[in-house]
């Protein structure tokens, strides 16, 4: 099982928490793509996947992302078998909205049939915590349960 790092991205912030999680997870055989780049046809449900997500304006998905899930949409791929992680980017100052691009990516994949496990991880630019630093966390946590 190859673990796939699948981040979305409008200012950057994303990629970095992608390669900070990837490094991490390097003992898993970890790669990290950009959503951008990444096609529907190849998701491989045997491979773990970890999402990385931004959230931009009012809730919404941030432009790195939204072609992947709009294939998503679209092509309504069976992803049963899919296990997957997700690791979101928001600011608590926008509350009705904090973390919300990860959850759209995260339900699309749950509805098209894939299981999310491990906890949500939402990271907050108002607070204190660098990004880097709650996902390196966040990723030995995880890489506790991609053992075995």
């Amino acid at each position: 099982m190859a673990v796939v790092v699948l981040f979305g991205s409008e200012t950057g912030t994303a990629e970095e928490v992608a390669d900070k999680i990837a490094e991490v997870l390097s003992d898993h055989d970890a790669e990290v793509r950009d959503m951008l780049e990444y096609e529907v046809s190849d998701i491989d449900v045997n491979d773990f996947h970890v999402i990385i997500c931004s959230t931009y304006g009012d809730g919404e998905l941030p432009t790195g992302a939204v072609p992947f899930y709009e294939a998503l949409d679209e092509d309504a791929p069976d992803l049963k078998g899919l296990r997957f992680a997700l690791f979101g980017l928001g600011d608590r100052v926008y509350e009705d909205t904090f973390n919300r691009g990860g959850e759209i990516i995260a339900e699309k994949l749950v509805e098209l049939g894939a299981e999310q496990v491990h906890e949500h991880a939402r990271h907050d630019s108002s607070s204190n915590v660098k990004p880097k630093a709650q996902a390196e966390e966040w990723a030995r946590e995880l890489s506790g349960l991609l053992v075995g």
